[in-house]
Protein backbone atom coordinates (compact mmCIF):
# COMPACT_ATOMS: atom_id res chain seq x y z
CA UNK A 1 0.00 0.00 0.00
CA UNK A 2 1.21 3.54 -1.09
CA UNK A 3 2.60 5.36 1.72
CA UNK A 4 0.25 8.92 1.96
CA UNK A 5 2.40 12.20 2.89
CA UNK A 6 0.93 13.98 5.88
CA UNK A 7 0.74 17.62 4.61
CA UNK A 8 1.91 20.02 8.10
CA UNK A 9 0.46 23.16 8.06
CA UNK A 10 2.98 26.01 9.14
CA UNK A 11 1.99 27.72 12.80
CA UNK A 12 2.42 31.25 12.06
CA UNK A 13 4.71 33.37 14.77
CA UNK A 14 2.61 34.83 17.04
CA UNK A 15 2.27 39.08 16.31
CA UNK A 16 3.79 41.05 19.04
CA UNK A 17 1.42 41.89 21.62
CA UNK A 18 -0.24 45.38 20.78
CA UNK A 19 -1.02 46.11 24.58
CA UNK A 20 2.60 45.19 25.01
CA UNK A 21 3.91 47.57 22.91
CA UNK A 22 1.21 50.28 24.08
CA UNK A 23 2.51 49.57 27.43
CA UNK A 24 6.75 50.28 26.73
CA UNK A 25 5.13 53.57 24.74
CA UNK A 26 3.15 54.69 27.75
CA UNK A 27 6.29 54.04 30.39
CA UNK A 28 9.25 55.56 28.15
CA UNK A 29 6.57 58.48 27.74
CA UNK A 30 6.00 58.56 31.81
CA UNK A 31 9.98 59.06 31.73
CA UNK A 32 10.07 62.11 29.74
CA UNK A 33 7.46 63.77 31.33
CA UNK A 34 8.46 63.31 34.72
CA UNK A 35 11.76 64.36 33.35
CA UNK A 36 10.54 67.29 31.65
CA UNK A 37 8.18 67.98 35.46
CA UNK A 38 11.55 67.81 37.16
CA UNK A 39 12.93 70.46 34.66
CA UNK A 40 10.10 72.58 35.03
CA UNK A 41 10.05 72.67 38.69
CA UNK A 42 13.84 73.59 39.47
CA UNK A 43 13.41 75.68 36.89
CA UNK A 44 14.74 78.53 39.00
CA UNK A 45 18.31 76.95 39.84
CA UNK A 46 18.34 75.64 36.34
CA UNK A 47 18.45 79.09 35.19
CA UNK A 48 20.77 79.96 37.95
CA UNK A 49 23.38 77.96 36.59
CA UNK A 50 22.72 78.04 33.19
CA UNK A 51 22.77 81.61 33.36
CA UNK A 52 24.99 82.47 35.24
CA UNK A 53 27.42 79.48 36.18
CA UNK A 54 28.25 78.38 32.91
CA UNK A 55 32.01 78.08 33.27
CA UNK A 56 31.53 75.40 36.55
CA UNK A 57 32.88 72.10 35.33
CA UNK A 58 31.10 69.00 34.03
CA UNK A 59 32.82 66.94 36.77
CA UNK A 60 30.74 68.60 39.53
CA UNK A 61 27.26 67.77 38.20
CA UNK A 62 26.53 65.97 41.36
CA UNK A 63 27.44 69.24 43.47
CA UNK A 64 25.14 71.38 40.81
CA UNK A 65 22.25 69.19 40.99
CA UNK A 66 22.16 70.14 45.18
CA UNK A 67 22.43 73.40 44.59
CA UNK A 68 19.89 73.60 41.71
CA UNK A 69 17.92 71.98 44.74
CA UNK A 70 19.23 74.56 47.42
CA UNK A 71 18.14 77.31 45.20
CA UNK A 72 14.92 76.16 45.23
CA UNK A 73 14.32 76.45 48.64
CA UNK A 74 15.83 79.36 49.00
CA UNK A 75 13.53 81.16 46.22
CA UNK A 76 10.41 79.55 48.11
CA UNK A 77 11.28 81.20 51.18
CA UNK A 78 11.46 84.36 50.11
CA UNK A 79 11.09 86.90 52.83
CA UNK A 80 12.35 84.50 55.73
CA UNK A 81 16.21 84.35 57.32
CA UNK A 82 19.24 82.40 56.00
CA UNK A 83 21.66 81.11 58.18
CA UNK A 84 24.23 78.45 58.75
CA UNK A 85 25.63 76.25 61.68
CA UNK A 86 29.26 75.35 61.70
CA UNK A 87 31.64 73.28 64.01
CA UNK A 88 35.31 72.25 64.22
CA UNK A 89 34.35 69.98 61.19
CA UNK A 90 34.71 72.98 59.14
CA UNK A 91 38.13 73.71 60.02
CA UNK A 92 39.24 77.44 60.38
CA UNK A 93 36.90 79.79 59.02
CA UNK A 94 37.85 83.18 57.22
CA UNK A 95 34.87 85.65 58.70
CA UNK A 96 35.68 88.30 56.70
CA UNK A 97 34.62 86.08 53.55
CA UNK A 98 31.43 84.77 54.73
CA UNK A 99 28.60 87.15 53.80
CA UNK A 100 25.84 85.48 50.87
CA UNK A 101 25.43 82.06 50.06
CA UNK A 102 25.59 81.96 46.12
CA UNK A 103 26.69 85.72 45.64
CA UNK A 104 23.02 86.37 46.38
CA UNK A 105 21.58 85.69 50.16
CA UNK A 106 22.70 86.98 52.80
CA UNK A 107 24.00 85.00 55.60
CA UNK A 108 22.42 86.66 58.70
CA UNK A 109 22.62 83.76 61.58
CA UNK A 110 24.88 80.82 62.78
CA UNK A 111 24.73 78.58 64.76
CA UNK A 112 27.96 77.16 66.56
CA UNK A 113 28.44 74.23 68.04
CA UNK A 114 30.03 74.44 71.32
CA UNK A 115 30.42 71.23 73.54
CA UNK A 116 29.63 67.57 73.20
CA UNK A 117 28.86 65.24 76.00
CA UNK A 118 29.84 66.02 79.87
CA UNK A 119 33.71 66.70 78.41
CA UNK A 120 34.22 67.67 75.25
CA UNK A 121 34.94 71.05 74.41
CA UNK A 122 34.27 72.21 70.18
CA UNK A 123 38.43 72.75 68.90
CA UNK A 124 36.87 75.53 66.95
CA UNK A 125 34.41 76.94 69.33
CA UNK A 126 36.17 79.90 70.80
CA UNK A 127 37.62 81.51 67.68
CA UNK A 128 33.79 80.76 65.85
CA UNK A 129 32.04 82.53 68.77
CA UNK A 130 34.38 85.55 68.45
CA UNK A 131 34.41 85.98 64.43
CA UNK A 132 30.52 85.44 64.30
CA UNK A 133 30.60 88.30 67.00
CA UNK A 134 33.38 90.47 65.36
CA UNK A 135 31.73 90.47 61.87
CA UNK A 136 28.28 91.14 63.35
CA UNK A 137 26.40 87.69 62.61
CA UNK A 138 23.66 86.90 64.90
CA UNK A 139 25.10 84.02 66.65
CA UNK A 140 23.99 80.92 68.44
CA UNK A 141 25.48 78.40 70.50
CA UNK A 142 24.36 74.06 70.59
CA UNK A 143 25.37 71.76 73.12
CA UNK A 144 25.15 67.84 71.16
CA UNK A 145 23.61 65.68 73.99
CA UNK A 146 25.15 61.99 74.27
CA UNK A 147 22.09 60.22 76.01
CA UNK A 148 24.83 57.97 77.90
CA UNK A 149 26.00 60.62 79.65
CA UNK A 150 24.90 62.03 82.86
CA UNK A 151 22.43 65.47 81.55
CA UNK A 152 23.82 67.44 84.36
CA UNK A 153 26.97 67.00 83.75
CA UNK A 154 26.66 67.96 80.07
CA UNK A 155 24.92 71.45 80.96
CA UNK A 156 27.47 72.32 83.22
CA UNK A 157 30.39 71.97 80.79
CA UNK A 158 27.99 74.17 78.23
CA UNK A 159 27.26 76.35 81.01
CA UNK A 160 30.82 76.78 81.78
CA UNK A 161 31.71 77.44 78.01
CA UNK A 162 29.51 79.65 76.73
CA UNK A 163 28.81 83.16 77.62
CA UNK A 164 25.58 84.21 76.11
CA UNK A 165 25.28 88.09 75.49
CA UNK A 166 22.31 90.31 74.76
CA UNK A 167 20.93 89.73 71.14
CA UNK A 168 22.35 86.22 70.80
CA UNK A 169 20.16 83.06 70.22
CA UNK A 170 18.69 80.97 72.83
CA UNK A 171 20.82 77.78 73.76
CA UNK A 172 20.41 74.57 71.66
CA UNK A 173 19.94 71.25 72.30
CA UNK A 174 21.28 68.55 69.48
CA UNK A 175 19.69 65.18 70.42
CA UNK A 176 19.57 62.91 67.52
CA UNK A 177 20.44 59.27 69.01
CA UNK A 178 18.80 57.19 71.18
CA UNK A 179 20.71 55.66 74.11
CA UNK A 180 21.94 52.35 74.36
CA UNK A 181 21.34 51.01 77.94
CA UNK A 182 18.77 52.82 79.36
CA UNK A 183 14.97 52.90 78.40
CA UNK A 184 13.06 55.87 76.79
CA UNK A 185 11.82 57.13 79.75
CA UNK A 186 15.39 57.91 81.25
CA UNK A 187 16.39 59.59 77.95
CA UNK A 188 13.91 61.93 78.07
CA UNK A 189 13.99 62.71 81.82
CA UNK A 190 17.28 63.29 80.74
CA UNK A 191 16.55 65.56 78.13
CA UNK A 192 14.36 67.72 80.50
CA UNK A 193 16.98 67.57 83.29
CA UNK A 194 19.54 69.62 80.56
CA UNK A 195 16.69 71.85 79.65
CA UNK A 196 16.18 73.05 82.50
CA UNK A 197 19.16 73.97 84.06
CA UNK A 198 20.32 75.45 81.25
CA UNK A 199 16.95 77.49 81.32
CA UNK A 200 17.21 77.93 84.75
CA UNK A 201 20.67 79.95 84.27
CA UNK A 202 20.73 82.11 80.94
CA UNK A 203 16.37 82.97 81.69
CA UNK A 204 15.74 81.78 78.22
CA UNK A 205 13.88 78.89 77.06
CA UNK A 206 16.24 76.66 75.33
CA UNK A 207 15.53 75.02 71.47
CA UNK A 208 16.12 71.45 70.44
CA UNK A 209 17.45 70.22 67.33
CA UNK A 210 16.68 66.81 66.05
CA UNK A 211 16.29 64.85 62.89
CA UNK A 212 12.23 65.08 61.35
CA UNK A 213 11.94 61.74 62.11
CA UNK A 214 13.41 61.52 65.66
CA UNK A 215 11.17 64.60 65.97
CA UNK A 216 7.48 63.08 65.28
CA UNK A 217 8.32 59.70 67.13
CA UNK A 218 9.79 60.59 70.56
CA UNK A 219 9.85 64.41 70.63
CA UNK A 220 6.72 66.36 69.33
CA UNK A 221 4.12 65.54 72.20
CA UNK A 222 5.76 65.35 75.21
CA UNK A 223 8.07 68.38 74.19
CA UNK A 224 5.57 70.50 72.61
CA UNK A 225 5.96 73.37 74.64
CA UNK A 226 9.71 73.99 73.43
CA UNK A 227 10.60 75.68 69.75
CA UNK A 228 12.27 73.12 67.08
CA UNK A 229 15.29 73.05 65.14
CA UNK A 230 14.46 70.41 62.28
CA UNK A 231 16.92 68.53 60.07
CA UNK A 232 15.37 67.15 56.50
CA UNK A 233 17.36 67.28 53.62
CA UNK A 234 14.95 65.07 51.57
CA UNK A 235 15.38 65.97 47.90
CA UNK A 236 11.18 66.11 47.83
CA UNK A 237 11.00 68.76 50.69
CA UNK A 238 10.93 71.71 49.77
CA UNK A 239 8.89 73.94 52.26
CA UNK A 240 9.14 74.23 55.72
CA UNK A 241 6.48 72.96 58.19
CA UNK A 242 4.30 75.87 60.00
CA UNK A 243 5.99 74.25 63.40
CA UNK A 244 9.48 74.23 62.72
CA UNK A 245 11.58 77.65 64.23
CA UNK A 246 14.13 75.94 62.10
CA UNK A 247 14.93 74.04 59.06
CA UNK A 248 18.24 72.81 57.62
CA UNK A 249 17.51 71.79 54.63
CA UNK A 250 21.25 70.85 53.39
CA UNK A 251 24.41 69.65 54.60
CA UNK A 252 25.83 69.85 51.07
CA UNK A 253 26.53 73.97 50.38
CA UNK A 254 29.28 75.64 49.97
CA UNK A 255 30.13 79.22 50.71
CA UNK A 256 33.15 82.05 50.94
CA UNK A 257 35.23 81.56 53.40
CA UNK A 258 34.68 78.21 54.53
CA UNK A 259 36.77 74.99 53.23
CA UNK A 260 34.37 72.32 53.58
CA UNK A 261 30.61 71.84 53.18
CA UNK A 262 28.24 73.66 55.49
CA UNK A 263 24.76 73.53 56.71
CA UNK A 264 22.36 75.93 55.78
CA UNK A 265 18.78 76.53 57.26
CA UNK A 266 15.93 79.02 56.95
CA UNK A 267 14.32 80.48 60.50
CA UNK A 268 10.48 80.52 59.63
CA UNK A 269 9.82 84.06 59.71
CA UNK A 270 11.50 87.58 58.85
CA UNK A 271 14.61 89.46 60.48
CA UNK A 272 12.40 91.20 63.02
CA UNK A 273 11.35 88.45 64.07
CA UNK A 274 14.28 86.57 64.64
CA UNK A 275 15.46 89.34 66.75
CA UNK A 276 12.32 89.36 68.95
CA UNK A 277 13.48 85.64 70.04
CA UNK A 278 17.02 86.56 70.81
CA UNK A 279 18.81 87.17 74.53
CA UNK A 280 17.32 90.24 76.28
Amino acid sequence: MAQRKTSYTRKAKPKKSMFGRTLRIIVVMGFVMLFLGTVYHYRKGLAYYLGFKSDKTEDAVEKHLSDVRNIQVIENHKGKVIGIDVSEFQGKIDWDEVETLEEKYPVKFVFIRATAGKDRVDRKFADNWSGAKKHKIMRGAYHYYRPNENSIEQANLFIKTVKLKSGDLPPVLDIERLPKNQPLDSLKKGLKRWLNKVEAHYGVRPIIYTGERYYDDFLKEEFSEYLFWIANYNFYREKIEEDWLFWQFTEKATLPGIKHSVDVNIYNGDFEQLQFITVD
